[in-house]
């Protein structure tokens, strides 16, 4: 994927493992940088509100309609391979993320998620398959955590009815 030039040069994320935490109820974000750091950052449900129709808004308008949707999102599902989860460190730099940036281009979209001491951030570039991906394992981990899923858009829905349900917490 294209850097795009207004974004800032901040580390960048190659692999992540997203993960419901009860005892927080919020999600974590455990990554790998290039040179095999880990970052852990923390997403609360207030700031996952506001960034999930951001992102299906951008699939929506590059994407078709409804149905479409729905088949892209099965498809970018149904290619999602097993990989082992990022481990979680406490020592791991990273923190609660209060801003996300998003930049967008034909290939997909680049998030830097801000952690409140960061103002550089960390780079996570998806293609649009990745980004759906991850949009799924979000959505899963809303699903475990409780918490409303009015936020989604109805082919999120229909593409999460007609995949197997998994077990457990982790999903990467």
């Amino acid at each position: 994927m294209d850097r795009d030039p207004a974004l800032p040069d901040s580390p960048e994320l190659h692999r992540v493992t997203t993960q419901y935490v009860v005892t927080e109820d919020r999600l974590r974000l455990s990554g790998e940088t290039a040179g095999g750091e880990t970052v852990v950052l923390w997403l609360t449900q207030r700031m996952l509100n506001m960034l999930i129709p951001r992102l299906t808004g951008w699939l929506e308008q590059n994407g078709g309609d409804a149905l479409l949707q729905e088949f892209a999102q099965q498809a970018a599902e149904a290619s999602l391979g097993a990989e082992p989860p990022v481990p979680a460190s406490q020592a791991a730099p990273g923190g609660c993320v209060t801003s996300v940036d998003i930049g967008t281009g034909p290939d997909g979209a680049v998030l830097i998620f801000k952690p409140e001491t960061d103002e550089q951030g960390v780079r996570l570039p998806l293609t649009t398959d990745a980004l759906r991906q991850w949009l799924a394992i979000v959505r899963a981990q809303y699903v475990i955590g409780g918490w409303p899923t009015s936020v989604w858009p109805a082919w999120m829905d229909e593409a999460q009815l007609a995949r197997p349900q998994t077990t457990g917490f982790a999903l990467h």
